[in-house]
């Protein structure tokens, strides 16, 4: 397996940055070579907010990952999130010309080229199309077309889109940092592709990632992806929460969350008490546990209530056998399965990283590092359908797949062309 291509995941997040590298071993886990996180002091909201700060916690990052896994990092798979990315379904049809030829990839590559054509708003770009179901001369429901014959092709599509500035400014901080992004991937789909197993999605599932600055969500029935969203809150409005309630500063908050934290109020002990330290002398605070309780759940049930609302606007909710799986950092506060349950009435369980990895490196098999274990799942997806080259013994032995069609290389030039010169691409 010296051979095997070398993957980096990428996730550019609200209160960390973290780099993932793996490889696939003998029976086809991944194998986490090495990992390096940094804090994201310039990404606000799962968006940039300040290039330079931004640079430099990817550079800490990368040189960490880089250290404990004697790899040099060239390419990266990145993750993008924030507020502004929105989907929707549409329908597009194409009119075959010759019957007797079976319906083919290029065929699906028409209608998704077609798709990538829709007019969206000012400043706003597609991210991913991802066909759904297909329709052969009015018979619907099918998920294989290639290989049958039919005049009228139609397919319904899961449209992702967000703003053509925030992929700019990622792709620029990446490049500033010496990288080159391969591909930009949606991190609730990377996070579905590190805790949700094949039955899940089959059965119908909701991924929740409660990250630090917002809260994805994708809800998958019948093996398709069904919707997705992003939910402008997540763990640092608990933190800022905690904060204004307690009086007392940001760091300080941020520990007694993860300590003390719970988003159930009333499994907390009255009698309980957290003595902070005062500030230069001053006398110390006490904090009783019961009201840091209070003060968490009040804002998680903001945030559950907002999740549930998706599931009822994606029409599913009656059609969701396996519940909702919660990951992501904020995922770890105690007592948040039965808060979800009580509130939704779904079946729940935390989703941890390590349904696809290997033995070792325990430290990624926590849910705050989700997304970025799908990330590296998702470029060995790509690499799958792409020919692999390697660059040494210690470099990353990736080469961009040539029909790759991701969102970078779409709205840097590259994958328009694609998608008109390309009929066989597997990857759009």
């Amino acid at each position: 397996m010296e051979n095997s291509a070398i993957i980096v995941g990428l996730d550019i997040g609200t209160t960390k940055i973290c780099a993932i590298v793996g490889k696939r071993n003998e029976v086809g886990k991944v194998e986490i070579l090495g990992m390096g996180k940094s804090e994201s002091l310039g990404v606000m909201r799962g968006v940039v907010a300040n290039i330079e700060k931004t640079v430099n916690s990817i550079k800490e990052a990368v040189a960490e990952a880089e250290n404990k896994s004697n790899v040099v990092i060239e390419e990266v798979y990145v993750g993008i999130a924030g507020q502004h990315i929105k989907s929707l379904q549409h329908r597009g049809m194409i009119t075959r010309s010759n019957t007797n030829d079976e319906i083919s990839q290029s065929d699906i590559n028409a209608i998704i080229k077609d798709m990538y054509k829709l007019a969206m708003p000012p400043g706003e770009e597609i991210i991913h199309v991802i066909p759904q179901e297909f329709i052969i001369d009015n018979e619907q429901g099918i998920k294989e077309p290639i290989g049958m014959s039919g005049i009228r092709l139609e397919a319904n599509c899961h449209i992702i889109t967000g703003l053509v500035t925030a992929a700019n400014n990622i792709h620029k901080c990446v490049t500033k940092a010496g990288l080159k992004p391969v591909d930009l991937i949606l991190e609730p789909l990377a996070s579905a592709e590190a805790v949700l197993t094949e039955e899940e999605k089959e059965a119908g599932v909701v991924l929740v990632d409660i990250g630090g600055g917002t809260t994805d969500v994708a809800i998958f029935q019948d093996g398709i992806i069904r919707h997705t969203a992003v939910i402008p809150f997540g763990g640092n409005v608990i933190t800022e929460d905690i904060k204004e309630g307690c009086t007392i500063i940001r760091s300080q908050a941020e520990l007694l969350k993860i300590k003390f934290g719970s988003a159930l109020a009333k499994q907390m002990k009255d009698n309980e008490i957290v003595s902070i330290p005062g500030l230069r002398g001053r006398e110390p605070k006490e904090i009783s546990v019961k009201n840091l309780a209070s003060i968490i759940q009040a804002r998680m049930e903001e945030i559950i209530e907002n999740v549930y609302y998706e599931i009822k606007n994606s029409g599913f909710e009656k059609r969701l056998i396996a519940g909702i799986v919660i990951t992501g950092g904020g995922s770890q506060l105690k007592h948040i399965t039965q808060l979800v349950e009580y509130i939704t009435g779904m079946d729940t369980r935390i989703g941890y990283p390590n349904e696809h990895l290997g033995q070792g490196y325990d430290e990624v098999k926590s849910p705050m590092y989700a997304t970025g274990v799908g990330l590296v799942l998702k470029g060995m997806q790509d690499i799958d359908k792409s020919p692999v080259k390697s660059k040494g013994k210690d470099a990353v032995a990736v080469e961009t797949p040539k029909h790759q069609g991701g969102w970078f290389s779409y709205i840097f030039g590259k994958g328009r062309e694609l998608l008109s010169d390309e009929p066989d691409d597997p990857k759009l």
